[in-house]
């Protein structure tokens, strides 16, 4: 009962501004558009039949493409960070994270208007290649997919710094440190126990970004000049361009239940893959353990 007690304001909270939402889009999806826009509530399922048009899997497609692109850097640049601030002296960690999360004190617009004035033709990293002779012509950097990837990427690379070390920093030391006295160089340390013991780490930050990215709008929108439409692009025009509220309600639900048959999957592969590795970790760890006494 009090289990109950304890969970019920985070569950109602949940409900109302979760699954009710996810409910009423779900239920649009079955409506037809009215003729001057908005719903007409008339049976249909149509929306559906139009959401898995080529055109608008490929929409799908692309947009999963860029994210996991976008994923794919973030935890390449978050990994290595966040096992620097883990091995830094404990009373600089808080500093080193306090730098982490400094972009989250400005509003996202600002941070992506500041990445339009960075990557222009005219903008700093352009001035700045030519100042020093590397290049004689402004590059290609604004609108176009490198410019939404670097957009995401920066935007989001906190949520995986944050994960990485928070899966890091539970580490159990001793484990690391049995492998350096059996005479494991450090590479293989890396490999075999310290990577397979935070890969649950690293797949939640690699989640948040690409969930993030895939129905982003703003960064494509501003930083891809909408020369590059993703699925929230394309969401987005449906309800306040379009006025097709069930259709958009319907590209809404498709994404939803992506998003969530991924995190699901993720869940279900980090708790079985945590499970192996601390059992060979453990293992491994017991049996060089044995062989040094004897």
């Amino acid at each position: 009962m009090k289990t109950l007690l304890l969970l019920g304001p985070g569950l109602g909270w949940l409900a109302v501004f979760m699954v009710v939402p996810c409910g009423i889009i779900f239920v649009h999806a079955f409506f037809e558009r009215g003729i001057y826009g908005g719903i007409d509530y008339s049976f249909t399922f149509e929306n559906f039949q139009r959401a898995v048009d080529p055109i608008y899997l490929t929409i799908l497609l692309n947009s999963a493409r860029i994210a996991g692109l976008a994923t794919l850097i973030a935890v390449l640049l978050a990994y290595p960070a966040a096992y620097a601030i883990t091995r830094a002296p404990r009373h600089r960690q808080v500093g080193y994270l306090i730098l982490v999360m400094l972009p989250f004190w400005s509003n996202y617009l600002v941070r992506t208007y500041a990445w339009i004035v960075m990557l222009n033709r005219e903008g700093l990293i352009n001035r700045g290649l030519r100042g020093l002779g590397v290049i004689d012509e402004p590059l290609p950097l604004l609108y176009n997919e490198f410019a939404i990837v670097t957009g995401l990427v920066y935007n989001y690379l906190p949520f995986v710094v944050l994960a990485i070390y928070a899966s890091l920093s539970r580490l159990n030391l001793e484990v690391l440190e049995a492998s350096e006295d059996l005479g494991a160089p450090a590479w293989r340390t890396f490999l075999r126990i310290t990577l397979p013991l935070t890969l649950p780490g690293v797949a939640a930050g690699a989640v948040f970004v690409f969930v993030l990215s895939v129905g982003n709008f703003i960064t494509p929108d501003l930083l891809g000049g909408g020369r590059l439409q993703m699925v929230g692009n394309l969401i987005y025009d449906q309800f306040l361009s379009a006025r097709d509220w069930p259709f958009g309600a319907t590209l809404s639900f498709f994404l939803i239940a992506v998003m969530m048959a991924l995190l699901f999957t993720q869940a279900v592969l980090v708790n079985r893959a945590q499970g192996e590795s601390r059992s060979q970790v453990e293992g491994r760890t017991a049996k060089k353990a044995g062989l040094a006494d004897a």
